[in-house]
Order: structure tokens, then C-alpha cells, then sequence
């Protein structure tokens, strides 16, 4: 488990285990939003298992898929709304963090400054230059 902190109360991770929930729970999380695809992955770390898994561990869970490549207007406000609606911190997680951390940063357009929401993703290797006109023209309202 690799858990990579944006800001205070958001963080991103790689694909995360059924067995890492303790651990979360113990770290502080209180959400965990899965923005990994099925499609992608083996039954035994499909969103159905994280889920039984998160939810055991007394935590919530979040199903937010987001397809590389195809991100839509609708996985940048489910992900925006379960930021603002989780009790605490929040653990987003896909193949590798870059997908929670776009649709993270997307949906903070005109929260935090654009160069801020790239800035901080880039710390961990997440590039999000290509993004940066879709954070100014969200941020525009």
C-alpha cells in the first residue's frame, strides 16, 4: 500500500487490498473511493470485494469509475461530491493514483489555484499539464 497525501484530507493510492482496510481505517481515513474500473482487474480487488472490505472496517465507500483517456463531467462531480460529503479524510485509489488525482484536481478547479492542483500531483510523478485548460474553464464556472 501506497498511500500518497494531496492535502490534509486527500489522499491517492495504487490498487489497494482487502487486507489494507485495517490499516486505513487505523491511518484515518473515513472514505475510500474506488475510481477503478472492473474491467481492469481481477475479481478479488473488483469494487464488490474492496467494498465488503471497506465497509467492514467501518469505513464508506465510493464507487466512481473512471476510464483512462475518458474521464467524464460526471466522475469529476461524483468525486467532487464525495470529497465534500465524507466525514474525514478520503483515500481515492485506481491502477496507480493519476486517475484520483486528476478527477481530484478537476474537481477543485477554481477552489485552489490551477497551478496549485497541478503542482501538488507532480510531487508523486502525476502529470497534469495536459489538464490545465479543463481546470481554468471549470474554475471559470
Amino acid at each position: 500500500m501506497d498511500i500518497r497525501p494531496l492535502t490534509e484530507t486527500y489522499a491517492v493510492s495504487p490498487q489497494i487490498m482487502p487486507e489494507d482496510l485495517a490499516l486505513i481505517a487505523e491511518a484515518g481515513f473515513s472514505t475510500v473511493i474506488c475510481n477503478r474500473p472492473d474491467g481492469e482487474i481481477p475479481p478479488e480487488v473488483q469494487a464488490d470485494a474492496i467494498r465488503a472490505a471497506t465497509e467492514a472496517a467501518g469505513l464508506q465507500f465510493v464507487l466512481n469509475p473512471v476510464i483512462g483517456g475518458a474521464i467524464t463531467f460526471e466522475n469529476v462531480t461524483a468525486q467532487g461530491e464525495a470529497i465534500a460529503q465524507s466525514a474525514g479524510p478520503v483515500l481515492a485509489y485506481c491502477a496507480s493514483g493519476n486517475r484520483s488525482s486528476i478527477v481530484w484536481a478537476l474537481s477543485q478547479a477554481g477552489k485552489q489555484p490551477t497551478d496549485t492542483l497541478i503542482a501538488i500531483p507532480a510531487r508523486y510523478g502525476y502529470t497534469l499539464e495536459p489538464f490545465r485548460a479543463t481546470i481554468d474553464d471549470l474554475a471559470k464556472g
